[in-house]
């Protein structure tokens, strides 16, 4: 699948969805805003609190692209496996840190490999935050360029956001993310297949 075709996924499940999907953005994005500029631990704050926050975000994007009940408030569903996902950010975030001493460029890559990690958690909740940023390198293996081109076809949205003073982005960001999430799922989708033909190789 092409970045076309992840985006007017997302733009046909977000029919009927989008007033959900921005205020839940939109809350993401305040709370996020606010946590950092908490004077003198507003970086801590941060750090405990982001990880939690964006699994909710993504179980809300998730939920509207396959078209499930969604509501605001699924934004802070990522608290009810808080440690996982409190674990993931920091490891994440760390990982990237070490990789950007090197130069930007492996710290971005490492950024792509790490990309799918709040999805698989939201997926598979037991597994620990680690365990996800694990299972996202193998699964981004060969389709960290597609990401990225999937995210730069959004360029010219990004723009259009700039002129419009940011106030586009209310809708630019979701629709974005509920694209990911379109993309995960596909990746998933082709791992199932692989083992499936896997398993019919050594049985046949």
């Amino acid at each position: 699948m092409r970045a076309k075709d992840f985006r007017q996924r997302a733009w046909a499940a977000l029919s009927g969805k989008w007033g959900t999907a921005v205020l839940a953005s939109l809350v993401y994005v305040l709370l996020a805003g606010a946590i950092n500029a908490i004077p003198g631990i507003g970086s801590v704050a941060s750090l405990v609190l982001t990880g939690p926050l964006y699994l909710g975000l993504v179980i809300t994007m998730s939920k509207i692209l396959n078209d499930e009940p969604a509501e605001v408030a699924n934004v802070f569903d990522g608290f009810k496996n808080f440690l996982n996902s409190f674990v993931l950010y920091v490891v994440n975030t760390l990982f990237v840190l070490l990789w950007s001493l090197l130069f930007i460029i492996p710290g971005i890559i490492k950024s792509y490999s790490y990309a799918m990690s709040y999805y698989i958690l939201k997926d598979n909740p037991n597994m620990s935050g680690d365990e996800a940023r694990k299972a996202s390198i193998e699964m981004m293996k060969g389709h960290k360029w597609e990401l990225f081109c999937l995210e730069f076809s959004y360029i010219g949205w990004m723009l259009l956001s700039i002129l419009t003073l940011g106030i586009l982005t209310l809708w630019v960001n979701p629709y974005m993310e509920v694209a990911k999430v379109a993309f995960y799922e596909n990746l998933k989708n082709i791992a199932s297949l692989i083992f499936l033909l896997v398993l019919l190789y050594f049985f046949s």
